[in-house]
C-alpha cells in the first residue's frame, strides 16, 4: 500500500477506489501518477548496472505507471503481488505456464472461457500437460479427480455464458490437501463483489479489458497471487517478457476510480432485465445467479457481494430446426444492442453463445443461449429494444 495511506485499509469501496494506486507527494502533488514511457533505463555507474541495484532496470520489468496499477490491484485483491499482461487470455495462459510442466495433470472447469479451453487443448497439450475437464458444480467431490501429478485446478465462477456457480472454498480446501495450486478467473465479479484469495484461491485472474476499463477501448489482464505462489508467477512473467503498456495501465487506473459506481448500475439494470425476461413466454430460462430461480443462487448469495451486468437467457425454440433462425431474427432486430464480443463497457451487447466445445456440462437443448451485456443505458430503452427482438421472432 502507498505510504501515508494506512487509513485506506478500512475505508469504504468508493473511497478506496478513489485513493488507491498513487501517492501525489511522489509526483510534486499531481493527483494522477505520470505515464512513463520506457524501454531503456539508465544506471548511475557500471557497478549499479551489473548488480541492477535500483528499482527500475528496464521497461518490461515495470515503471511507476504500471507499479501504480499493480499496487491498486493488490489493495483490492489482498494479494502479495500482481503482474500485468496484454489481455485476459494472457492472464490465464501466463500462470498456467508458470505452474505447469510436461507430465503434469490439470483440472479445468467445463464452463470455462472458451479461449482458455483452446489454449489448454492446443498449447498445453503440445507441451505435454494432461488436461481434464470437470463439472462446475462438483464442489468438494473434486478430490476424487485428484491424481499424484495434479498440479493445478482452474475455476471460474460464475461460468462463462451459462453462469454455473462453484463452491470455491470447498474446492480450494479439497485441492490444497494435495498441495495443488488453485487459480480462478474472477472477471465477472471483480474483486469488489468477490475476493478469490479470501476463499482459498491462490491466484486471481481478471480481464481488466472488462469492468476495470469500462469503455471498450483497452485490452489488459491482471494476475494476482498470494505470498506462497507469487515468486513463481513473477519469475515466469519476467522470463516470458510479457508486460502491460503504460498508456493502457493509466487508462485502467482511471477506470478503477468509477468502477464501483458503474458496477452498481450494471447490477441493478441487469437484474431488472433478468426479472422481466423471466416473465416472457418467449424465454425458456434465465441464467442469472442473482435470481432465486437459478440453481446456483444460494452459493452466489452466500459468497458474493453483488452481480455484474452480464447474463444469458434461453430463447425458446420449440424444435431443433428453429434454434438458429429464431436466434438470428432476435439478434438482427436489435437496434440499441450491439452484436459484438467482450463486455464490461458502457454499451449493451448481445451474442448467440456456441457451447459445442463443452465436454461434460452440455448446453441447453430447449433453445438458443443468448448472452446479454447490460450497459449503462436507461433500462426502459434496453427492454424496448429486446421487445423488438421478440417481435421479430414472433413474425417468423
Amino acid at each position: 500500500m502507498s505510504k501515508n495511506k494506512e487509513w485506506l485499509a478500512s475505508a469504504g469501496t468508493n473511497t478506496k477506489l478513489c485513493h488507491t494506486g498513487y501517492e501525489p507527494s511522489d509526483y510534486h502533488g499531481f493527483v494522477n501518477p505520470p505515464v512513463v514511457h520506457a524501454s531503456t533505463v539508465l544506471f548511475p555507474n557500471a557497478r549499479a548496472m551489473e548488480t541492477r541495484s535500483q528499482r527500475y532496470t528496464y521497461g518490461t520489468r515495470g515503471t511507476p505507471t504500471t507499479d501504480a496499477l499493480c499496487a491498486a490491484i493488490d489493495d483490492l485483491e489482498g494479494s502479495a503481488g500482481t503482474v500485468l499482461v496484454p489481455s485476459g487470455l494472457a492472464a490465464i495462459s501466463v500462470p498456467f505456464l508458470a505452474y505447469l510442466s510436461a507430465g503434469d495433470h490439470a483440472l479445468i472447469v467445463d464452463s470455462v472461457y472458451s479461449p482458455c479451453r483452446h489454449f489448454c487443448d492446443t498449447m498445453l497439450a503440445r507441451l505435454g500437460v494432461e488436461i481434464e475437464y470437470y463439472d462446475p458444480e462438483i464442489g468438494a467431490d473434486i478430490e476424487r479427480l485428484m491424481r499424484p501429478n495434479t498440479r493445478l485446478v482452474h475455476t471460474e465462477a460464475p461460468g462463462s455464458n451459462t453462469f454455473e456457480m462453484q463452491d470455491i472454498r470447498a474446492i480450494a480446501e479439497a485441492v490444497h490437501r494435495h498441495d495443488c495450486v488453485v487459480t480462478m478467473d474472477n472477471t465477472w465479479a471483480t474483486p469488489l463483489y468477490f475476493r478469490p484469495l479470501d476463499f482459498g484461491v491462490d491466484v486471481s485472474i481478471h480481464a481488466a479489458t472488462k469492468y476495470p476499463s469500462g469503455h471498450s477501448d483497452i485490452l489488459m489482464g491482471t494476475v494476482s497471487a498470494n505470498a506462497k505462489h507469487w515468486p513463481k508467477l513473477l519469475e515466469a512473467h519476467g522470463a516470458m517478457g510479457i508486460c502491460g503498456a503504460p498508456d493502457d495501465s493509466y487508462q485502467i487506473l482511471r477506470g478503477l476510480r468509477t468502477m464501483n459506481l458503474r458496477l452498481e448500475h450494471h447490477f441493478r439494470s441487469a437484474l431488472r432485465v433478468a426479472e422481466w425476461l423471466e416473465s416472457r413466454s418467449e424465454v425458456a430460462r434465465v441464467l442469472h445467479p442473482a435470481l432465486p430461480s437459478f440453481p446456483g443462487h444460494d452459493i452466489w448469495k452466500r459468497d458474493f457481494k453483488g452481480a455484474s451486468g452480464i447474463f444469458s437467457f434461453v430463447l425458446a425454440a420449440g424444435s431443433a430446426d428453429k434454434v438458429k433462425p429464431k436466434a438470428y431474427a432476435f439478434l438482427d432486430a436489435l437496434q440499441l444492442f450491439g452484436l459484438g464480443w467482450s463486455w464490461g463497457g458502457y454499451e449493451s451487447l448481445a451474442v448467440r453463445v456456441n457451447l459445442d466445445d463443452r465436454k461434460i456440462r452440455k448446453g441447453p437443448e430447449d433453445g438458443a443461449v443468448i448472452r446479454l451485456q447490460i450497459g449503462l443505458e436507461n433500462v426502459e430503452d434496453i427492454m424496448a429494444d429486446l421487445e423488438r427482438g421478440f417481435a421479430a421472432v414472433a413474425s417468423l
